[in-house]
C-alpha cells in the first residue's frame, strides 16, 4: 500500500518533480546513483533526471537515443555508458509507449528489473499525457527550433566539407614532394569528412521517425481508447518508402488523431472509424472517417482543440460532416520545418539572444525556464527582455507574444 501511495504521488505531482519522486520510489528495490528520463516525444534533446548530475549529464544525448532504438518497447536490459571518461553500468527500461528510463549504477536483481519496468510503464503514461495536453505553442516552438537546428547543421556541414575538400585537393597536388606526409594528411582529412557526414546523418536520424514506425505507435496508442467500446477500427498503412517524419510532426499527428477519435466516439452511433496516413514527399496526409451521425461541427470544442494543434504545425484541415452520413476529416501537415520569421531582426533590430528569448516568451516559458534552457541567469533574461519590450514598443509579455505571432502570420502563408 505504501508503494501504491508513493506511485500516486509520482503520477499526480508536478512534472518538474517527477524524476526525483520516481528516484525515491525506485530506490528501495532498485538502488541507483542517478536517473534520467528520455520521453517518447522530445523537442530537440531535452531530458530530465535526478541524482548525481555528474553521471548521466555527461552521457551524449545521441547515445541514449541509439540505445533506445536498439530496444523493443516494453523491455528492460543492462548496458554500459561512458560518463566522465569512465564506464558506467546502466539499467535501461523502455516503456510500451517508447519512453526511456536509465538508471546509473543499478543494484537490483532480475525481479527488481521487472518491477522497474512495470512502474515505468505506468509513470510514462503520465509523461505522454502531459505532452499530449501541451498547448499548441509547444508544437509551434518545436517546429521553429527544428528548422533552426537543421539549418545550422546544414551550414556547418557545408562549411567543413568545403574546407576539408579543399585540403584534400591541395594535398593531392603533384606540386607537393613529401608523399608520406601527403598520404597521412589525406587519410586524416578523409576520415574527418566521413566523421562529419556520419554526425550529420546521426542528428537527422535522431530528429526523425520512420512514418511506418510512427503509424504503428499510433495503433498501439489507440488500443486503450477503444478497449471498452465495440468499434471497428480500420487502419490504412502509409507507404513503406514514405519520407521519415520530424519528431514533433510525428508526435503532433498522433495527438491530433487521438483527440479526433475521442471526439468521434462522443457520438453513440459511431461503430466504425477509418484512419489513413499517406505521404506525398512534402506533407503528411491524414484522412479520418466515421459512420456516425455527422454531428462534429467547426464550432465544437473538440474540433477547435484539433484545429489549434494542426495550425501550430502549420497544417490545414478540412471537415465534411453530413448529418446521417458521418464525418470526414482531411489533414495536411508539412514535413519541412519553418524558419524563424524573417522580418524579426530587420524590422525590430533584435539581437540573436533577444530573438531566442522572444521565441520562448511567445511559447509561454517563464524567465526561470528561459534561463535554464539558454544557460544564463534570470537577471540576464530580464535585461534582454527589457530591450525586447523597448524595441517592439510593448510593455508586457502578452503584448510581445501577440505582436510576435502577428508578424509570423504575415511571413508565412495562412494555415487554414
Amino acid at each position: 500500500m505504501e508503494t501504491l501511495r508513493e506511485l500516486s504521488e509520482v503520477i499526480h505531482g508536478p512534472i518538474r518533480e517527477l524524476p526525483a519522486a520516481l528516484s525515491r520510489l525506485l530506490a528501495p528495490g532498485a538502488g541507483h546513483r542517478a536517473l534520467t528520463i528520455l520521453a517518447a516525444d522530445v523537442d530537440g534533446g531535452h531530458r530530465r533526471g535526478a541524482g548525481e548530475s555528474s553521471v548521466l549529464d555527461q552521457v551524449p544525448y545521441l547515445d541514449l537515443v541509439e540505445m533506445r532504438r536498439r530496444m523493443s518497447p516494453g523491455t528492460v536490459r543492462r548496458d554500459t555508458m561512458v560518463a566522465e571518461g569512465a564506464a558506467e553500468e546502466v539499467l535501461l527500461a523502455l516503456s510500451r509507449n517508447g519512453a526511456l528510463l536509465a538508471l546509473a549504477g543499478p543494484t537490483c536483481d532480475a525481479e527488481g528489473e521487472r518491477a522497474v519496468l512495470d512502474l515505468w510503464n505506468i509513470v510514462s503514461l503520465r509523461v505522454q499525457r502531459l505532452a499530449d495536453t501541451a498547448p499548441p505553442s509547444w508544437l509551434r516552438l518545436a517546429r521553429m527550433s527544428a528548422g533552426e537546428r537543421m539549418e545550422a547543421l546544414a551550414e556547418l556541414a557545408d562549411e567543413y566539407s568545403t574546407t576539408l575538400e579543399t585540403v584534400l585537393a591541395a594535398l593531392r597536388s603533384r606540386a607537393l614532394d613529401d608523399a608520406a606526409a601527403r598520404t597521412t594528411a589525406t587519410g586524416i582529412a578523409a576520415a574527418g569528412l566521413v566523421h562529419l557526414r556520419t554526425v550529420s546523418d546521426r542528428v537527422r536520424t535522431v530528429a526523425e521517425e520512420p512514418v511506418t514506425t510512427a503509424f504503428e505507435r499510433l495503433r498501439d496508442d489507440l488500443g486503450p481508447l477503444v478497449r471498452y467500446r465495440e468499434i471497428d477500427m480500420q487502419f490504412v498503412e502509409p507507404p513503406l518508402d514514405g519520407r521519415p517524419l520530424p519528431s514533433e510532426v510525428a508526435h503532433g499527428a498522433r495527438a491530433v488523431v487521438r483527440g479526433t477519435i475521442l471526439a468521434m466516439l462522443d457520438d453513440p452511433e459511431v461503430g466504425r472509424v477509418r484512419v489513413q496516413w499517406d505521404c506525398d514527399g512534402k506533407n503528411l496526409l491524414i484522412d479520418m472517417r466515421d459512420d456516425g451521425e455527422g454531428g462534429l461541427s467547426r464550432e465544437s470544442i473538440q474540433y477547435q482543440l484539433v484545429e489549434d494543434r494542426i495550425q501550430a504545425l502549420r497544417g490545414r484541415i478540412a471537415l465534411d460532416a453530413t448529418p446521417g452520413w458521418g464525418t470526414d476529416l482531411s489533414i495536411v501537415i508539412p514535413l519541412d520545418p519553418p524558419h524563424a520569421p524573417a522580418g524579426l531582426s530587420a524590422d525590430w533590430a533584435l539581437g540573436a539572444r533577444e530573438q531566442e528569448i522572444l521565441v520562448r516568451v511567445a511559447a509561454g516559458l517563464r524567465n526561470r525556464e528561459i534561463a535554464a534552457e539558454l544557460t544564463i541567469s534570470e537577471n540576464t533574461v530580464k535585461f534582454h527582455l527589457a530591450n525586447v519590450y523597448r524595441k517592439l514598443g510593448v510593455s508586457s509579455r502578452a503584448e510581445a507574444t501577440a505582436l510576435y505571432f502577428a508578424q509570423a502570420r504575415q511571413d508565412e502563408p495562412a494555415a487554414r
